[in-house]
């Protein structure tokens, strides 16, 4: 049974008083994963960037709905014609005639889909039941607890044009270059209300895009709208974010918030229930509500060449949904909405797979981002490197390993002795072909740890010592 009372209110006594500066590299690491899609918006075009047309689509909801009333309606008549028993001795044919109930065809098609539509609705009461705790809230009670800590994220880029593919980021409004060359893009997303006094969890990615065609970087401006029209809006301070992990923290200058209660990933069990409330397609759809189960537990996952353990849903999560919360049964955020898997995957078309960055393992990163702007004692070398493959090292005879082209001056690398062009054949005596296997070992120590490199140099192998420094986040 799930712990109700599991308040991460550590959150709520932290003040941005860390250290902000940044050294502006990253190691080099490759991935896969191009058909998983970070979830920010992908509002209509030719709006205002905030409120995007839905009204078509609205009344085609409300026609459904309203013919789902219709046939419910009805069910009163099917109980009149089926819900009677009785202990009748229907041996007599004259009698049995006389008593069965004259039914036209018309009122048989009524009653074989009142029959289904009960049925539908029954089994969907079953599962609900079966997968929520004895103690659970009803599905209205989650949602009204955790609604006032839901927000919306608008976030402005600039970037320079580029020419390439794009898949990423869903992006509306303007396109302007001001004079200057650049132009402007805007995009929404979701946020978690932690703290009364304005602290705001929210997914890295809507405000730092690194993913998509454009590569415009940190936001230049971000807004968080809150209230039950969408009328409230404060400008935003970035805390800190961490690409790594998908997630940022903001803060805005309001008091008397209500913070949403934080439970334990770590008790989730799949099959449980779960709920996501997000505001897919920008804010004209605002707190939309969609529910689901755990579909997976520990699930590693490639996002953009980075490697994610998250809880996967078949709760829907659509674009927009980015940073918004995955609620267990008692309306306790247990994970922070990130992706889902594209329409197509190869040659299937796939349904139903959204991913959640557990809350658990996403609390010890927010204290870092609030207290000191970025996540302490990730190790670093301060190179950039590329994979040198068989075919590679036959062509240009030299060992497979990790070509460095470049060495941050002043860097772990730099101050080891290491130079451009050396090959990487090893660490810590392990030998590594590519910068996946070095990072993973290279991970597995903190900053200020000592670490042997095996490396190629002209002709000669030499074994180099280095001490990894700390990562810091770009910015």
């Amino acid at each position: 049974m799930m712990d109700q009372n599991n308040n991460y209110n550590a959150y709520n006594s932290y003040d941005n008083s860390g250290d902000q500066s940044y050294v502006d590299h990253y190691d080099d690491a490759s991935g896969q994963g191009n058909s998983y899609s970070n979830y920010y918006s992908d509002p209509s075009s030719g709006q205002n960037g905030k409120k995007p047309s839905g009204g078509k689509v609205f009344l085609k909801v409300l026609a459904g709905l309203a013919a789902l009333a219709i046939v419910s309606v009805s069910s009163i008549e099917m109980y009149k014609l089926f819900g009677k028993e009785t202990a009748r001795d229907w041996s007599s044919s004259a009698e049995s005639e006389a008593a069965i109930p004259q039914t036209t065809d018309e009122d048989a098609e009524v009653g074989a889909t009142e029959a289904a539509t009960n049925a539908a609705v029954s089994n969907a009461a079953s599962w609900i039941s079966l997968a929520a705790p004895k103690d659970a809230l009803t599905i209205p009670e989650i949602v009204n607890k955790a609604l006032p800590s839901v927000v919306g994220i608008s976030a402005n880029f600039e970037f320079e044009p580029q020419t390439s593919s794009y898949w990423g980021f869903n992006f509306y409004g303007g396109f302007s270059d001001g004079g200057s060359g650049k132009q402007t893009m805007t995009g929404t997303g979701t946020g978690i209300v932690m703290s009364e006094n304005g602290y705001i969890i929210t997914n890295a990615h809507c405000i730092y895009d690194d993913s998509s065609e454009y590569k415009a970087g940190k936001a230049v401006s971000v807004s968080v709208v809150m209230g039950d029209d969408n009328e409230t809006e404060y400008d935003a301070e970035i805390v800190g974010y961490d690409l790594q992990t998908d997630l940022a923290v903001l803060k805005i200058d309001a008091t008397g918030l209500t913070p949403a209660e934080f439970g334990d990933s770590d008790q989730l069990s799949v099959g449980e229930l779960v709920v996501a409330i997000g505001n897919p397609l920008g804010f004209e759809l605002f707190g939309t509500t969609t529910c689901g189960i755990v579909s997976a537990l520990n699930r590693d996952v490639t996002i953009n060449e980075k490697d994610m353990t998250l809880i996967q849903t078949d709760a829907a999560i659509n674009h927009g949904n980015s940073g918004g919360p995955l609620l267990n049964a008692y309306g306790q955020v247990v994970g922070i909405n990130s992706a889902k898997m594209g329409s197509t995957y190869g040659s299937d078309s796939v349904e139903g797979l959204g991913f959640a960055i557990p809350i658990s393992d996403a609390k010890s990163i927010i204290d870092d981002l609030i207290n000191n702007g970025y996540v302490t004692g990730r190790p670093q070398l301060g190179i950039s490197g590329v994979n040198v493959t068989e075919a590679d090292a036959e062509r240009f005879n030299l060992p497979q390993g990790v070509y460095v082209y470049s060495v941050v001056e002043g860097g772990a690398a730099d101050l080891a002795g290491l130079r451009e062009h050396d090959v990487i054949t090893a660490i810590d005596g392990q030998e590594i072909t590519t910068m996946n296997e070095l990072t993973e070992i290279k991970d597995q120590h903190n900053a200020g740890d000592t670490i042997s490199l095996t490396i190629y140099r002209s002709g000669e192998t030499l074994d180099v010592q280095l001490t990894l420094q700390e990562k810091r986040q770009e910015q």
